[in-house]
């Protein structure tokens, strides 16, 4: 195939694999009967938070529950908000926590609080709920979350970790918003962005007992040579700051189903494989580790399929990391593409496709920054033909700059879900 039905071919794939993990998809199955007398009240966050809301409150409207008894909250990325009439929707920052995010996470805490035995608090989870809900602990500024989560994202710590920290320094993660609607039933639907589908790591497990401890954050903070402020060392030495753990009365009758996941996401895309006529094969749906060692790693297996004579598709998904030594711009995604490529070192036959299933990869905090980025075999030889050194990009973490530069990257804009990254490798010598 030539460059670009090969691309549309990838793209094709991705697709496929973001529309299974839709809310519109997998969420109405999952939708509890409305209580018999009590209120519905919706508490959502992360990426997918108002494609959930839309979804939910469409689903209770459409059964004419009275509007006066279906309210709630739905904090998400800046550019992915939805349509509500009874849900308040709240665009907010992330990764970086803002000001938005804080104001609507108090309103949030005080939703929780009001809820009632006869109310259902139905909370409506996704991967970057994190940084939507912010309520930092007492002592603790937003500022001061604001710069330990650069600080974090530049270190290379991985999703668990980072979310352990940010579970001792918050008045509604790691199992306190729970603690706050205990007199209610709580059900938690959430889409997994983790590799594993943790509850107590999705969103920060905000209605779960939590399992890590105030001395793991510390221990995290000090590996990941990330330096502590005098408020963050403080919260950390904070008895009062420890999440709930299992067994507490707060998660009596709280519930957690997951709707979505990673998994689901990577079926879909090996069905649509199939009816391409590829093999699809996995290698992982929970990988983890440096973006540009994994790289080399499938890298490898691509060409050892091709010297075989292999037409496959290689796919795997989970989260990687990226340690930050330059200045340049881009994600775990747009740089696990460019080190594949300089490691096929243009391989014939040989193209591939990766990309946050969310819609952006690293980025500024815009609603169109990039997902990802597309390589083929020519790659490399285009970019040198431009005067460009991908290795030099590489060393500068600017994979963004280098595959704007080639009309190479994967700007779907926002999905409105999230299940993580799709990393699909084409082989067909």
């Amino acid at each position: 195939m030539d460059r670009t039905s090969t691309k549309a071919l990838l793209r094709k794939i991705f697709d496929a694999a973001v529309a299974a993990a839709h809310p519109a998809s997998c969420l109405p199955p999952a939708l509890p009967a409305a209580p018999a007398e009590g209120r519905i009240i919706m508490l959502a966050a992360g990426k997918a938070a108002g494609a959930m809301s839309e979804v939910a409150e469409a689903h209770y409207l459409r059964r004419r529950i009275p509007r006066e008894r279906l309210l709630g909250i739905a904090v998400t990325r800046h550019g992915y908000g939805r349509p509500t009439s009874c849900v308040e929707m709240v665009e907010a920052g992330h990764p970086v926590p803002d000001a938005a995010g804080l104001a609507a996470t108090q309103r949030v805490l005080a939703l929780a609080q009001s809820a009632k035995e006869n109310d259902l608090v139905l909370v409506l989870l996704s991967g970057g709920a994190s940084a939507n809900w912010i309520a930092p602990a007492p002592g603790v500024s937003l500022d001061d979350k604001q710069a330990l989560t650069r600080a974090l994202l530049a270190s290379g710590a991985d999703i668990r970790e980072i979310n352990t920290v940010r579970k001792h320094l918050s008045r509604i993660k790691g199992g306190r918003l729970a603690a706050l609607a205990a007199w209610a039933q709580i059900l938690t639907l959430a889409i997994s962005d983790v590799p594993g589908d943790d509850p107590s790591v999705i969103g920060s497990g905000p209605t779960v007992p939590d399992p890590t401890t105030l001395a793991d954050a510390e221990a995290i903070l000090q590996r990941r040579k990330v330096e502590m402020t005098p408020s963050i060392a403080g919260a950390l030495h904070e008895p009062a700051n420890e999440t709930p753990k299992p067994g507490a009365n707060a998660f009596a009758r709280a519930e957690f189903r997951i709707v979505a996941r990673p998994a689901d996401a990577l079926a879909a895309a090996a069905e649509k494989a199939r009816a391409e006529g590829l093999t699809p094969i996995l290698l992982g749906d929970r990988i983890e580790g440096e973006a540009r060692e994994v790289a080399r790693d499938h890298a490898q297996e691509a060409i050892r399929r091709a010297r075989k004579g292999e037409r496959v598709l290689l796919l795997s998904g989970g989260e990687l990391t990226v340690t930050l030594r330059g200045k340049g711009r881009g994600g775990p995604n747009q740089e696990y593409a460019l080190a594949l490529a300089l490691a096929l070192e243009g391989a014939a036959g040989i193209a591939a496709i990766a990309g946050d299933t969310d819609g952006t990869d690293g980025g500024s905090g815009r609603p169109d920054d990039p997902a990802g980025a597309f390589i083929d075999e020519t790659t490399l030889s285009r970019a040198r033909s431009f005067g460009l050194d991908p290795a030099r990009f590489l060393a500068e973490n600017n994979s963004s700059g280098f595959f704007e530069r080639l009309g190479d990257l994967l700007a779907p804009g926002p999905t409105c879900t999230n299940v993580n990254d799709l990393r699909a490798i084409l082989v067909d010598t």
